[in-house]
């Protein structure tokens, strides 16, 4: 009873959409997140992105341009804060839990189960992080589901059309991650297999012409990234290979399993299943498997693939909530299963615990988030004490985006990422403060070198920044435009 198959294209008319249920789910969501948005403080990306933002670009050298660009805008229509900064976010959420309830619905999925998939995505740890904090996930959970929900209205309605709905949302978020094109791997890998077994729908599919206008679409959208690619070395691989980690595989599963909540895990694998026994939609359950193993054989972390976690769930919410219909001890095991669950990952994922808990938190955000203002004051102080010739030269883009908020006046560089892109310092430049980088190293490039203390952001939190060496270096001992390449790092 829980596994029969899935609604096909011969069945009843959809169901209605429960906005009486998943619309205030959806408000909860996006109020509570802004009513928290000034809580900490700015994520070290935020900070990068606001710092990128300023110079709008086709691409950087380690993404798509659209986050940055969201961080333009938004600072620009709400204002250079915080709270400005972390609107889109949480309108991010906010549509995230929409389309959650309306993958359920397609699959047949009435109010309960909608609103079981908004209720889930509404409280689920990485929905919440990347709905609290301007990320480059935040944006691309939506374009994944939207991108999952067209697919999945083409095979269950059998109206090509949605095929282009679905390229264009594809080729749109080529402009905020390449990672959509594991999605599209799987998918092409889910109709190629299902129509290898003779299936009637994924077969048809590769006969319509509205299917390849949407192959054509996204490609034509995407291009400008493909270009971008092309004319800069293909710097995408570079990241890739700089951000694959052994600790990414380690940790994979945990991960996968901790994204939404144990509950909602649960709940996934019911929808997996759900998906693999219905003809027209097998080729999706392939395509969640396919886009899963590539994230872990590729050593990306679990939340790159977190889309794929999302659409499962929100199918695996129609069987869920038709075995408990009509039985009230099995909605409350459901239902304190999937919030009772959640509790720790909101707790994780929001601004709630006390800045000394943060150091064991494993969510790494909330803690990179703490002492900005005073890292930027420690710095700027020891800036403003030398020459006016005087460069800053940070050990990441975090630090330099901080300096680039809070102490506009100081004139900062780093080799970290694309802001390599941004030096040399000029010949000018016989002082350089280095924050972050080891001294034992500067020694070797400057006359003199001297410590000028260590980060101290008074929070008492464990994060990186805290302890990292300040030294002011003098009189290089090979001009910057040479030296500048040992100075570059991806991460």
């Amino acid at each position: 009873m829980l596994l029969r198959a899935p609604r096909q294209m011969t069945a009843p008319p959809i169901p209605a959409i429960a906005w009486r249920a998943i619309g205030p789910i959806a408000g909860v969501v996006v109020v509570a997140l802004l009513a928290l948005s000034p809580w900490y403080g700015y994520h070290r990306d935020e900070l990068y992105f606001r710092l990128l933002g300023q110079s709008p670009a086709w691409g950087y050298f380690d993404q798509p341009p659209l986050t940055p660009l969201l961080a333009r805008l938004s600072t620009g229509l709400f204002g250079d804060t915080i709270v400005g900064l972390r609107v889109v976010p949480a309108l991010c959420a906010g549509a995230l839990v929409l389309l959650g309830a309306a993958v359920a619905r397609e699959l047949g999925g009435r109010a309960g189960a909608q609103a079981l998939a908004a209720a889930g995505l509404g409280t689920g740890m990485f929905p919440l992080v990347a709905g609290h904090t301007l990320l480059t996930q935040s944006a691309d959970f939506v374009f994944w589901t939207a991108c999952v929900l067209c697919a999945l209205r083409a095979l269950l309605r059998g109206d090509g059309r949605w095929w282009v709905a679905a390229g264009a949302v594809a080729g749109a978020a080529t402009f905020n991650k390449h990672l959509i094109v594991l999605l599209i791997t799987g998918l092409a890998t889910g109709l190629l297999v299902t129509a290898g077994l003779a299936v009637k729908g994924p077969r048809v599919v590769f006969a319509d012409r509205w299917f390849w206008s949407g192959v054509v679409l996204a490609a034509v959208i995407a291009s400008p990234n493909l270009v971008y690619q092309v004319a800069n070395g293909w710097p995408q691989l570079t990241m890739a290979a700089a951000l694959s980690e052994p600790m990414n595989r380690i940790m994979f599963v945990p991960m996968l399993v901790a994204l939404l909540s144990v509950g909602a895990f649960a709940i996934a694998v019911v929808g997996w299943l759900w998906l693999r026994r219905g003809p027209q939609t097998r080729a999706l359950a392939i395509a969640t498997l396919v886009t899963i193993l590539l994230g872990f054989a590729s050593g990306g972390r679990a939340d790159y693939v977190a889309g794929s976690l999302i659409f499962a769930f929100a199918a695996g919410c129609v069987p869920v909530a038709a075995w408990m219909e009509g039985r009230a001890a099995r909605r409350r095991t459901v239902w304190c299963g999937l919030l009772g669950g959640s509790l720790i990952g909101i707790a994780v994922a929001l601004p709630l615990l006390p800045p000394p808990l943060l150091s064991v938190s494993p969510n790494e955000v909330p803690r990179e988030s703490v002492g900005w203002p005073r890292f930027a004051a420690q710095v700027a102080g020891v800036y403003r004490a030398l020459p006016p010739e005087t460069v800053v030269i940070t050990a990441n883009y975090g630090e330099a985006g901080a300096l680039d908020k809070y102490a506009p006046d100081v004139t900062v560089y780093s080799g970290h990422n694309e802001l390599w892109y941004q030096g040399p310092p000029p010949r000018s430049a016989r002082t350089a403060v280095f924050v972050g980088l080891p001294p034992e190293r500067l020694r070797e490039r400057f006359a003199q070198c001297a410590p000028a203390g260590a980060i101290d952001h008074g929070t008492g939190v464990a994060n990186e920044e805290q302890g990292r060496p300040i030294t002011v270096c003098s009189d290089p001992n090979t001009p910057w435009a040479t030296a500048w390449p040992d100075y570059r790092h991806a991460d």
